[in-house]
């Protein structure tokens, strides 16, 4: 299956409890269908201390969401967008845009 949302993507999360947040995809898990997203969804980690010279303490960590409650920000208008597939003349499968139907480049 293609791949709507990649790694570097602007996306907004539009479900759940951090419904709104913008932020960068840093990575995307196919086989769970969820995504990390920088400063979306955080938790907070209580971590001990190693002997590697790991302080421990409380560490914020950012927490899979599902690609379901994702959407793509649009490059031209800056807004929300669904993403759609399109073959180009010279045989590439490129992610389109649905509401300006721009080509999105990644």
């Amino acid at each position: 299956m293609a791949a709507r949302i990649k790694k570097g993507d602007q996306v907004v999360v539009i479900a759940g409890s951090s419904k709104g947040k913008q932020g960068e995809v840093l990575t995307v898990l196919p086989r769970e269908e969820r995504a990390i997203v920088r400063g979306v969804a955080v938790a907070k980690r209580h971590k001990k201390p190693t002997r590697m010279g790991d302080p421990g303490g409380i560490i914020e960590q950012e927490k899979p969401v599902h690609l379901s409650n994702l959407k793509l920000i649009d490059p031209k208008t800056s807004k929300p967008t669904r993403v759609g597939f399109r073959v180009l003349e010279d045989g590439r499968k490129v992610r389109v845009a649905k509401t300006t139907n721009e080509v999105i480049e990644s």
